[in-house]
């Protein structure tokens, strides 16, 4: 084994399963939030936990450098986000750290956890990740660029030239796709032209892998595998996870209006996380009483995230234009 490979030990998974529950439980109270008018827009993680945590956990947040996309809430939380400072962006508090209650919750920033904040347009973190990676390359380091995207992104020109960029010049990149199959209400066979994203690495001669995002263990040796081979100077790979898309893609959308009901019912019964959690109690990792335990600890985490963001103050007015224009 590598010595860049941390072991996969029982109190890790268990910790990445505990940052599944916490995802899923913070947007839960983010809907009710939204329902009653008190949050104005969310864009939900509901599907996609367990394949974007299983992936950061197979970085090194301590000295990687991450590219998040709009739906990466797990992520953000696996990256060492906490709930607080999560719910602090949802109300656009001043204290949101990521920026100051400016940005959609979405864009994830973290000068000190190696986060990039992105935008709210699609893709432009793809290009940027291979300029950081190149940057990385040149110092040397061992460090990697972990970018996300949906595989709406890879229609855009960014992909291609993020994608031909990197694999040129050799940059120690991930490209992770996390495919839902909708680009907001457009299905990936009106989206992705061929069988899928992972085979368009072919055309830039990186591998190009494919993997159910429902399975933790599956993600996370994929990313694995990706991190070894960027570490050692052998250049990019494209992973493309597999996931399901359980809420509208946000809350201005409702996807009954263009989904079949019995579509969206098929693959809630597919809900990656009850996967999860009996995949680690057939290890004899987890049992009823210990899921039960994370599951009341993580609630009780989100009522004081809750109550914490809520009471925070709103950022001042006079500040609106700092960091758009010129301070003078």
């Amino acid at each position: 084994m590598s010595p860049d490979v941390a072991p996969l030990t029982r109190e890790r998974v268990l910790d990445a399963y505990r940052t599944v529950l916490r995802a899923r439980a913070l947007d839960d109270r983010r809907f009710v939030l939204n329902r009653a008018g008190k949050l104005a827009f969310i864009i939900s993680p509901r599907g996609h936990e367990v394949a974007q945590v299983a992936a950061i956990t197979a970085l090194d947040p301590s000295r990687d450098r991450f590219c998040l996309y709009y739906r990466n809430f797990a992520a953000a939380l696996a990256c060492g986000f906490t709930p607080e400072e999560l719910m602090l962006a949802a109300f656009a508090r001043a204290a949101d750290p990521s920026s100051g209650g400016r940005q959609t919750p979405g864009n994830f920033g973290s000068r000190r956890r190696g986060v990039i904040i992105g935008s709210s347009t699609v893709g432009p973190q793809i290009p940027k990740a291979a300029g950081i990676g190149l940057a990385l390359k040149w110092r040397g380091e061992g460090s990697l660029c972990y970018v996300s995207f949906g595989e709406g992104a890879t229609s855009q020109g960014d992909f291609h030239e993020g994608l031909n960029f990197a694999a040129i010049h050799q940059c120690p990149v991930i490209f992770f796709c996390e495919n839902n199959h909708w680009a907001i209400s457009v299905p990936q066979r009106l989206q992705v032209a061929g069988p899928g994203v992972a085979e368009r690495a072919a055309a830039y001669g990186i591998p190009g892998v494919r993997v159910r995002g429902d399975d933790f263990f599956a993600v996370h040796q994929a990313v694995q595998e990706a991190a070894v081979r960027a570490r050692s100077g052998e250049g990019p790979t494209l992973i493309e996870a597999e996931v399901l898309r359980l809420q509208s893609h946000s809350t201005d959308d409702d996807q009954r209006a263009y989904r079949d009901a019995a579509e969206l019912a098929a693959e809630a019964a597919r809900d990656p996380i009850p996967r999860m959690r009996e995949a680690l109690t057939k290890r004899g990792w987890l049992n009823d009483e210990a899921d039960a335990a994370l599951r009341e600890e993580v609630n009780r985490e989100v009522e004081r995230a809750t109550d914490a963001a809520e009471a925070s103050p709103d950022p001042d007015p006079s500040t609106l234009g700092r960091h758009v224009y010129a301070d003078v």
